[in-house]
């Protein structure tokens, strides 16, 4: 089996497209947006380091986990990243994301399962929250990780339609098939399991696609980073190249 490679974490970042006051970069999994509170002892921050890398200050539009890589959106002027924040806001901007989940999901469902914020009081009332789910691939492997003779593993798209905070793993989690390398809503037996197998420890989580409208003239933008590059994306190169069973028409989806 092919050892999975560590992935783009070196001190430049790939910008993925650039045009007036907007970027969207790739971010690599282990990277933080920006510096906060809670990041002792961690180096690698995108914000810092595109700032660095481009010479100008850059200003968030949206938000992925530390764990998650994928497209990320950035302005160039704080009412740049406002302009294209508001398209979030409106949940006018689609959204794909792949990821390796534990067992097998059925073949196409919808989470609609509201969300408490996280770190607020129990009494405070969840927000809606709906993520559309389809299964792309599966792997089963002779080997018990638990109770089971044998594991399972399953490749699936997720679209969220509203974007609470971890929305993607905490529905995946509520429908009993949490993300690989989840340390906070997975199964820890089967992250040491796979984190041994693949030779490579992460949440298996990634920001594929985004397809919205460009703030200065309306067209249509589709931005992605490509699961299937190997030089972008080595680990998941790798991991898409495992002994698979595709789903009809899923092989492309990926």
């Amino acid at each position: 089996m092919t050892e999975l490679a560590q992935g783009t974490n070196g001190s430049a970042l790939t910008v993925l497209w650039r045009e007036g006051d907007w970027l969207a970069i790739h971010k690599p999994a282990g990277w933080l947006v920006h510096r906060t509170g809670l990041d002792a002892g961690e180096t690698r921050f995108v914000v810092q380091t595109l700032r660095d890398q481009l010479g100008q200050h850059v200003f968030p539009v949206h938000r992925l986990d530390k764990g998650t890589s994928g497209v990320l959106l950035m302005g160039l002027s704080p009412q740049a990243a406002r302009e294209m924040a508001q398209q979030f806001a409106q949940r006018q901007v689609h959204k794909r994301y792949l990821a390796m989940v534990r067992g097998w999901p059925g073949a196409s469902l919808s989470v609609d399962h509201p969300l408490r914020p996280d770190d607020t009081p129990p009494e405070t009332p969840p927000q809606d929250a709906l993520t559309h789910v389809r299964r792309l691939a599966t792997w089963q492997l002779d080997v018990p990780v638990d109770r089971y003779p044998h594991t399972r593993v399953a490749l699936v798209e997720a679209q969220p339609e509203t974007g609470r905070r971890h929305q993607i793993r905490r529905h995946l989690k509520h429908i009993a098939h949490p993300i690989i390398g989840d340390a906070t809503h997975g199964k820890g037996a089967h992250n040491r399991w796979w984190a041994q197998h693949l030779g490579l420890q992460r949440l298996w989580l990634h920001a594929t696609e985004l397809r919205l409208q460009h703030p200065a003239d309306g067209r249509e933008l589709l931005l992605r980073s490509d699961p299937r590059d190997a030089a972008l994306n080595p680990d998941w190169c790798a991991l898409l190249a495992q002994p698979w069973v595709w789903e009809r028409d899923a092989h492309t989806a990926a």
